[in-house]
């Protein structure tokens, strides 16, 4: 990522620990075109395989379909010493007079000791999920939680509905045996039975468990095992047979449940969502009671699973505090508005197994009484564009791959306007560049507003959100990977400031937000209030690994001390194995990963991520890069062409994306297809490909650091290939080992200049 040079600054240092605090026990009270972007319409992101706020308008009607349900259970029907501690007062042994609990542990029934401050958002009274879910009940009962389209219909939830809901489903869990911190898994893509079974697992006492819906039979296996899944739900036919394929390998397992579909056969201990609910409709409370009431805050309650690019998924354990904490300090620091005033609205269709859409949707939106509505399960594959445009939401998240689609199918239909249109357009994003680029320095305030800018917001900046769905939104927000400077710009230049977040599962999700009065380009932001941020061991330009403290850093590992005590420290901070820096103003630049830097033979320390960056924003052809050179004599790189994907699969095609072909005509090329151009085969291509990497090791801060050599490979990079992480992280090892032969094709020969005539052999 092209990143923003720094001075160093002085760094926090390591907080003093946090004081004592006891927990109550909770009760059951308390130049590219953009013209005609009318036209981007349902796959502006077309083709996209899956994996933070705003203040809004009062919620409008979304359409004369819209229904209010009277019963949200029918219509659901429908369709600083890291030792070990046993924890204390555990609801199963309430007699055992136990020692204070440490800051970290790795067992699913223990306690940890919160990272409470005494003044500010750190001072905030813990709280557990019920006692939060039961106030937003007490203060937007009526106001609408959740909404899905059932045919051209819109159906809707409010809050007290929602929270009754939870109740039965948690009620049903318990009656077909969940035991008290045992996994309930969600397989399936997001509705409001996700967010229900997520939330009643909580409250039944278990851990709520999000499965990636694009994991293996075998990746469900572990999962479940490792959380002792009693109960797994899924979404569909699809997703139930990975479960049968391995139930008979899940002791723990007593019941799977299908909130989706008919179920196309019967088995024993296999419901649907009507059936499950019907289970624990009029049961007793009396249960579930005694169960919530001996909840406290600093126990778990979530399980996110890492996504597992350096070996099996650790369970992250999320405490009740780390939820309703961090949603806390969220909702208030990017100055969401309560329902009260103005209710925040947002689409859901991230995915919800990854802490960050959980937040976003789930907890935050709750915490302000805020609207979720979801998108259909082809949202990535081109319909989330048209659930945009009928919710209008407030805020939005998408991770930098969506920016992207967006961005490549506006300048695909801009590219095909008129004349005069283009024109108009490029003077817009000119204008609309120079004016918000200027607020960014001078934090949000300009004395005066440009008339040329006011006269490109009513031309073309208000068609665009339009177009998009985010006439209303008045934050857009970019995590859980890396985005480009070049994407940044683009929609900067549009008046769509995207605001880069970051943090980690192991930080609740985000620690550092951007937000309009305070951003800079490539620049992650701020600290939420109530944290803190410590840079480890800088170097002469004050970059060294990035650690985090707060109330968002997780309890630990489930079942794995060893890895707990590698990624917190002796006095609780916890390490990211980011690398990073602070500039004079507080803003943390992310600059490298310790286990991706590149140490060459010669002893030098170069982060991949910059250099490939540079690489994709030279040459527009190439959708992802790879840096090799560990240990090596010179760099060198995999690269890869946009292609179309699969809608169905997500797999990488042969065909170049309509971007890619217009771009090759401009070079000379008449390529159509990835083959025609990998390995060489294009000489047109592959000239204009040296020519972009020659003027990235012109800016190369040293000989070490130029790209010597390089391959464009046979297929594009994803998450169904292996080489891409659910969140779209590049996986380097499985790379390196997928194209072992051209790597070390690389090193074989003398010969260093990439020219036609060193090409290498495709894979």
């Amino acid at each position: 990522m092209h990143l923003t040079v720094c001075e160093p600054t002085a760094m926090s240092t390591a907080m003093d620990p946090p004081r004592d605090v006891s927990y109550p026990q909770s009760s059951c009270g308390t130049g590219d075109s953009v013209a005609s972007l009318d036209d981007v319409a349902v796959d502006f992101i077309a083709n996209e395989s899956s994996e933070e706020e705003s203040a809004g308008e009062r919620e409008e009607e979304i359409g004369a379909n819209t229904e209010l349900t009277n019963n949200p259970t029918d219509i659901l029907t429908e369709q600083p010493t890291h030792t070990e501690t046993v924890s204390a007062q555990r609801p199963d042994s309430l007699s055992l007079a136990m020692a204070e609990p440490e800051r970290w542990t790795s067992r699913g029934d223990g306690e940890v000791k919160l990272r409470m401050g005494e003044s500010g958002f750190a001072a905030e009274p813990p709280l557990t999920v019920d006692q939060m879910f039961k106030t937003a009940v007490e203060r937007f009962g009526s106001y609408t939680a959740l909404g899905w389209k059932e045919g051209e219909q819109t159906k809707t939830i409010n809050y007290q509905e929602y929270y009754q809901a939870c109740r039965t489903a948690a009620k049903s869990f318990l009656k077909l045996g969940l035991e008290r911190y045992h996994g309930v898994g969600i397989l399936g893509f997001n509705s409001a039975e996700w967010f229900i079974s997520d939330i009643a697992a909580i409250m039944a006492g278990g851990f709520a468990v999000g499965i990636y819906t694009t994991n293996s039979p075998e990746a469900c296996q572990y999962l479940a095992e490792n959380c002792k899944a009693n109960i797994i739900v899924v979404e569909n036919h699809k997703q139930l047979q990975k479960i049968l394929q391995v139930q008979d390998k899940l002791p723990h397992l007593k019941a799977i449940i299908q909130y989706k579909d008919a179920l196309k056969e019967k088995r024993p201990n296999l419901y649907t969502w009507a059936e499950f609910m019907e289970l624990g409709r009029d049961e007793s409370n009396t249960q579930l009671d005694d169960i919530i009431a001996t909840q406290k805050p600093n126990q778990c309650c979530t399980l996110i699973y890492t996504s597992g690019t350096t070996g099996q998924p650790k369970g992250v354990m999320l405490s009740h505090d780390n939820l309703t904490w961090t949603a806390f300090a969220v909702g208030r620091h990017v100055q969401l508005t309560e329902a009260t005033k103005s209710q925040e609205i947002v689409v859901s269709y991230l995915p919800l197994s990854h802490i960050a859409a959980q937040m976003v949707d789930i907890w935050v939106t709750m915490k302000v009484g805020g609207a979720t509505y979801f998108a259909q399960p082809d949202a990535l594959k081109g319909s989330l564009v048209n659930t945009m445009r009928e919710v209008r939401p407030t805020a939005f998240m998408g991770v930098p791959r969506v920016w992207e689609k967006m961005q490549e199918k506006m300048k695909s239909v801009g590219a095909k306007s008129s004349t005069v249109r283009r024109k108009v357009a490029v003077w817009a994003k000119g204008v609309g560049l120079k004016t918000n680029l200027s607020k960014m320095n001078q934090n949000g305030a300009m004395a005066r507003t440009p008339v040329n800018y006011r006269l490109a917001k009513k031309l073309v900046f208000r068609k665009v959100r339009k177009a998009l769905g985010l006439d209303r939104c008045t934050k857009c927000y970019t995590g859980a990977a890396p985005i480009t400077k070049d994407t940044l710009e683009f929609f900067l230049s549009l008046d769509i400031p995207v605001y880069e977040l970051y943090g980690m599962s192991e930080s609740t999700g985000p620690h550092t937000i951007s937000l309009p009065d305070a951003f800079r380009l490539t620049s992650v932001g701020k600290l939420i209030p109530g944290c803190e941020t410590k840079i480890h061991s800088p170097d002469q330009e004050g970059n060294g690994e990035i650690c985090f403290w707060g109330r968002h850093v997780f309890m630990g590992y489930l079942n794995q001390a060893d890895k707990t005590e590698d990624a917190l420290d002796t006095e609780g901070w916890l390490h990211s194995g980011d690398l990073g820096k602070h500039d004079d103003n507080g803003f943390l630049f992310i600059t490298g990963r310790i286990k991706e830097l590149i140490i060459t033979a010669g002893g030098e320390n170069i982060p991949p991520v910059p250099i490939e960056d540079a690489v994709k924003e030279a040459v527009s052809l190439v959708s992802n890069a790879m840096l090799i050179g560990d240990k090596r004599k010179f760099l060198a790189m995999l690269l890869t062409i946009k292609c179309q994907v699969n809608g169905d699969t997500g797999a990488p095609e042969d065909e170049l994306t309509p971007e890619a072909v217009e771009l090759c005509r401009k070079l000379g090329s008449n390529a159509m297809r990835v083959s025609e151009i990998a390995g060489g085969r294009d000489r047109v291509i592959h000239a204009a490909i040296q020519e972009g990497i020659n003027r990235v090791n012109e800016n190369a801060t040293s000989n070490a650091q130029r790209i010597q050599k390089w391959i464009i490979l046979d297929q594009d990079f994803s998450i169904t290939g292996g080489e891409l992480g659910p969140t779209m992280k590049l996986k380097r090892p499985v790379v390196m080992k997928m194209y072992k032969e051209q790597v070390e094709h690389f090193y074989k020969e003398v010969v260093t200049p990439s020219t036609p005539d060193n090409s290498l052999p495709p894979k």
